[in-house]
């Protein structure tokens, strides 16, 4: 307020403490209450955020025990545990499904005197660990036919003889590599290796898919994911948050029930373009007696084989079925031509003879166990390191 407006005020009679009232009640007004600052240019109000302790408590971050498909992306990169190191670290794991196992036979045979009602036990105890018909009485000649010629009483020799008796069943000749090593094309350009992973619901095939690219970043492969299985609609978010954890990039549809050949080929034209070593390509969980979804993993197959050839077909089985695991890995052999079996919840069941059962029916080799629920709990198999697993104790 001028002082010339003051002195109109006052000579028109206003006393001077109104007027000086009102002068401030303006200046307060311009400046905003309770500060002493000036205004900004557009007199605009500033949003203050929420502090971060109060978005803390209304949504807690999820605690490490979180299940992967539960878990947000980390925002630093996670390293896989070395593939190595993995073996001496589950063998305990192992040895703990595996050991009642090993105990009963080297119970028995460790008797003075083997009657028939002993050898029976030794069956017994072989078919209930899914061990196959077959492959029990060959075990059963063959330990028959040592114990009567060498006598065998020493605590120690009948262990070392069960011992070679097992991994001869298991059959250490097999290749069991995981066959990941890029090609080349005609024009000599590169070529990624392929992995398609398969199998029924419920057997861990999405978990087995983001462990197998840990096991692959930690061997220092570089890795694109496929998410083809299009039908569950958690499976692409699944798998993505498994890849980010360790910088691998997934390839999805964005929308549900998109066609699953379409997405597996998209994952390898990627993988290809960018110079990339292995794609891994998951798939729907399906039953072996739906002719339709079969005929729809075939269709999968010819058309990524457009553009790259395949370098395993991986059939993910869940231990704990047993027998019932053979049906499902006669089927998708005749229409994947599967190369290797992954057999998971190991660490669950006693019943490791499905490892000789499922060799036996197919000629194709258990090429890597789950052994646990940590995401590093997959590791190659070890034909010496699982029968002497199963044997301690």
């Amino acid at each position: 307020m001028t002082n010339e407006t003051l002195e109109i005020l006052l000579a028109a009679g206003i006393p001077l403490a109104i007027v000086v009232a009102v002068t401030t009640l303006l200046v307060r007004r311009r400046r905003g209450p309770d500060t002493d600052e000036a205004p900004t240019a557009l007199d605009e109000p500033v949003v203050v955020p929420a502090p971060e302790v109060e978005q803390t408590v209304e949504a807690p971050a999820p605690p490490v025990e979180v299940l992967p498909e539960e878990a947000e992306a980390p925002s630093v990169l996670e390293v896989p545990a070395p593939v190595a190191g993995r073996l001496a670290r589950l063998r305990d794991r192992l040895s703990k499904s595996g050991s009642p196992l090993g105990a009963r036979l080297l119970a028995v045979l460790s008797k003075d005197h083997l009657t028939e009602d002993d050898w029976d036990e030794l069956e017994e105890t072989l078919l209930l660990a899914d061990v196959g018909a077959g492959p029990t009485g060959e075990l059963i000649d063959a330990l028959r036919t040592r114990v009567r010629v060498e006598g065998l009483k020493d605590p120690a020799q009948v262990r070392a003889l069960l011992r070679e008796q097992l991994i001869a069943l298991v059959d250490p000749t097999l290749d069991r590599s995981l066959h990941t090593a890029p090609g080349a094309a005609a024009d000599g350009s590169r070529l990624p290796a392929v992995v398609l992973v398969v199998g029924v619901n419920g057997t861990g095939k999405t978990t087995t898919v983001g462990k197998l690219a840990r096991v692959l970043v930690a061997d220092g492969r570089t890795v694109v994911l496929g998410a083809a299985d299009t039908f569950r609609a958690a499976a692409a978010d699944q798998l993505q948050t498994w890849g980010s954890r360790v910088g691998v990039h997934t390839v999805r549809s964005d929308r549900d029930g998109a066609d699953p050949a379409a997405v597996a080929f998209d994952a390898v034209r990627t993988g290809r373009a960018e110079g990339i070593d292995v794609v891994l390509v998951d798939t729907a969980g399906r039953l072996q007696n739906k002719a339709g979804l079969m005929d729809e993993l075939g269709k999968i197959t010819r058309v990524i084989t457009r553009e790259a050839p395949l370098s395993e077909v991986l059939l993910v089985l869940d231990a704990t079925t047993g027998q019932n695991g053979l049906n499902q890995a006669r089927v998708f052999s005749e229409v994947a031509g599967v190369t290797g079996i992954v057999l998971t919840k190991l660490d669950g069941t006693a019943k490791g003879g499905i490892v000789v059962a499922v060799q036996r029916e197919l000629g194709v080799p258990v090429k890597l166990v789950g052994l646990g629920e940590g995401p590093d709990d997959l590791a190659p198999f070890d034909p010496e390191a699982f029968v002497d697993a199963l044997l301690e104790g």
